[in-house]
């Protein structure tokens, strides 16, 4: 009979995609039939769906596969000959759920199909060479048969005797027939086992080619990882370098606050020195004998009044300008730590993502 279809439904098929390993990828634009077929003589269920004339779905079922539902109306399986994964969205829960019982139901048809397969090969094997190994042990040959010419003549006598004695016994030719089947049969048998291996012989090549690929893959994600690693390895070598520069910035904030606690010192200093000034002011009349050397004291104090007044005036300008450079220096400061805690957050979202594809 061959292969033959047993189900069929439609369905939209998908692929996930070979680079990302996440995304699907469509294979059909619109629903196609999926079909369960089973091969009868070399008891083998494969899903199969084309579009047009193309192949989308060729799929062996094995007992290791699971098809499993992620959604109401879609389900998934791997196929580790094809080196992908397939996806089908049907257009009710119910057609899902009949495809997943056909799948359980052929996988496990699979499995025992597997077995006696195994059993029949095992079972084959024992007698072919019990048998082998009975004839070896008496083997026939002329000298068995006719005997010798020194006892040709009276064992053609027995024989001649036992057949009038037993006229239905079998002659000796159709047990050698018997032999010449039962060996034909045998090296049949051991063909078939031969050409069941020599299939499972290139099955094997074929799964060490698609391992193969799929190592050289796993070992070109590695080396990109390696290389994400070492990038981010150089991003915390600069977050370093950012938390140094922090960390002088910090210092030269510290010591100009140090300068402007010095300043104010010095303001109230200057400020006490204008009030000694004022008491001098006022001592002016009880010395009236040192007047004249007091004006000229007092003139001398108006100067240094003016001259301190300068200097409390540039030394305002001087403080109002230390705060404004504190303030945009401290702005400044503020957006870098935003920054560094925007990339700290991309940092952390980044070796997330890796994890969860790990």
């Amino acid at each position: 009979m061959g292969e033959q279809p047993i189900f069929s439904t439609r369905a939209h098929v998908f692929q996930i995609d070979p680079s990302t390993k996440k995304n699907w990828v469509p294979t059909s634009k619109h629903a196609v039939t999926v079909s369960y077929f089973y091969d009868s003589t070399r008891n083998v269920y494969r899903i199969i769906s084309l579009d047009g004339s193309k192949a989308i779905i060729n799929s062996t079922i094995t007992p290791n596969m699971t098809f499993t539902k992620t959604s109401q109306k879609f389900g998934q399986w791997a196929d580790s000959r094809a080196n992908t994964v397939y996806g089908l969205g049907f257009s009710s829960e119910s057609h899902l759920s009949k495809f997943a019982e056909k799948f359980a139901e052929f996988k496990e048809a699979a499995r025992l199909a597997k077995e006696k397969s195994q059993e029949k090969m095992e079972l084959t094997s024992t007698p072919s060479q019990e048998s082998a190994t009975g004839e070896l042990q008496s083997p026939l040959t002329p000298e068995s048969v006719n005997g010798t010419d020194d006892e040709r003549v009276p064992r053609d006598a027995s024989l001649n005797s036992e057949a009038r004695a037993e006229p239905n016994a079998v002659p000796f030719p159709h047990s050698s027939n018997a032999i010449n089947k039962h060996w034909e049969a045998e090296l049949a048998a051991l063909k078939g086992n031969n050409a069941k291996l020599t299939a499972a012989l290139l099955e094997s090549t074929a799964n060490v080619k698609q391992w193969k690929q799929q190592l050289a893959a796993y070992q070109e994600e590695a080396e990109r990882l390696h290389k994400r690693v070492t990038e981010l390895e150089c991003v915390s070598g600069q977050t370093a370098g950012i938390k140094t520069q922090k960390t002088e910035l910090n210092q030269t904030i510290e010591e100009l606050e140090a300068a402007l606690k010095a300043k104010e010192e010095e303001l109230e200093r200057l400020k006490s020195e204008v009030e000694t000034a004022s008491e001098l002011q006022l001592q002016k009349d009880a010395v009236a004998q040192k007047l004249q050397e007091t004006e000229t004291r007092n003139a001398e104090l108006e100067a240094q009044l003016v001259e301190m007044d300068q200097r409390v005036e540039s030394s305002q300008m001087e403080q109002e300008s230390f705060r404004k450079s504190l303030r945009s220096l401290l702005e400044l400061l503020d957006g870098k730590i935003f920054e560094l805690t925007e990339l700290r957050d991309s940092l952390a979202k980044l070796i997330d993502g890796i994890g969860s594809q790990n």
